[in-house]
């Protein structure tokens, strides 16, 4: 079973951040640019929340704001859920299930060292199964690899 930070050696570090002064329409622009879902905000470095596709779809649209003028602060999420790089894929797949959210920042000694999302930990479940589905098929005809 593999660990979050393993798949992070694969997927990359990139962690994509955010002022929460910013507006959200940088915001967007921005997670349009790196085809990503959620940007991490922070001040020197620092998180101090997490904005995503969502917060702007029920913070920014359904409530008739203008995402030229709002600020991320404003409608970011405040409450991040983090793992560390030994948590197990399966295990974060749970966390994101039970916390309602699609990006979990990866944090080794204080510091956010990458970004997984649900996509990231969907590939990795599906590889998983494609080989042990080729191992028994291999087992049930006799092939050994």
């Amino acid at each position: 079973m593999e660990s979050v930070g393993e798949i992070l050696n694969k997927k990359g570090r990139a962690v994509y951040t955010i002022s929460p002064e910013a507006r959200v329409f940088e915001a967007v622009q921005s997670m349009c640019a790196r085809h990503v879902g959620a940007l991490l905000v922070s001040i020197d470095s620092s998180p101090s929340g997490i904005v995503s596709e969502r917060d702007v779809m029920t913070r920014v649209i359904l409530a008739r704001r203008d995402p030229a003028k709002t600020l991320v602060a404003e409608v970011m999420t405040r409450e991040v859920v983090c793992v560390e790089p030994s948590t197990q894929a399966r295990q974060a797949m749970a966390v994101m299930t039970e916390r309602r959210c699609r990006h979990l920042p990866v944090v080794q000694d204080g510091r956010v060292i990458g970004m997984i999302s649900i996509g990231d930990l969907v590939y990795w479940a599906s590889r998983e199964q494609e080989a042990e589905i080729k191992m028994l098929t291999e087992y049930v005809q006799g092939v050994y690899s």
